[in-house]
């Protein structure tokens, strides 16, 4: 079972009807969040928020994801989720320009999220911040308008990104299933 810890995106019955597909899942409201709800659980993917990490406390939201750190189970962060990992693990938010349309987001570095896919992909934004690459990370891709479009934690399972793959098509379909394929993976070699 999937985990999907909602930040209050918009965009969350997206990530709940894809994931659906291809697993069980439990959502959970961020603020009601609590580390037993991640027990049995698979994976984790934390969605979107209509919430600006530079112009609020972002305080009770860190409280929340501290387990990250020490995870056991694989995390993808989507946009806001993507920044509050970034947040966690010592990056800085900052503002920029607001992006709400498609994207090429190039692919650079070797990610499971992106087996199967080319190197560049047409994604869906809704941002106007971005988080810097946080010690630990490294960047996978970048697109014209924003260089930290996907990151991934070089020893724990974690991986984020900017960009809604849950309202980008095809493509963003195929990023759920392969992280959804890796926690399979990542849990039978626990097992």
């Amino acid at each position: 079972m999937i985990l999907i810890i909602d930040c209050g995106s918009q965009k969350t019955p997206y990530i709940e009807r894809i994931v659906d597909e291809f697993m069980d899942f439990e959502t959970v409201k961020i603020l009601d969040f609590t580390n037993e709800h991640l027990h049995h659980k698979l994976g984790v993917i934390i969605s979107g928020a209509p919430l600006l990490i530079t112009e609020m406390d972002m305080t009770p939201y860190l409280q929340k994801m501290k387990w990250i750190k020490e995870t056991t189970i694989p995390v993808f962060g989507i946009c806001f989720g993507h920044q509050i990992i970034g947040l966690t693990f010592g990056g800085y938010g900052a503002r920029m320009r607001e992006d709400r349309d498609f994207q090429i987001v190039e692919v650079f570095e070797e990610c499971l999220l992106f087996d199967k896919l080319p190197t560049e992909i047409e994604m869906m934004e809704d941002h106007c911040e971005t988080i810097s690459i946080p010690p630990r990370f490294k960047l996978i891709a970048s697109s014209d308008v924003c260089i930290n479009e996907a990151m991934q934690h070089t020893e724990l399972p974690v991986f984020g990104v900017q960009f809604h793959p849950e309202v980008s098509g095809n493509h963003g379909q195929i990023i759920f299933q392969n992280f959804i394929n890796y926690c399979e993976k990542f849990n039978n070699t626990l097992a």
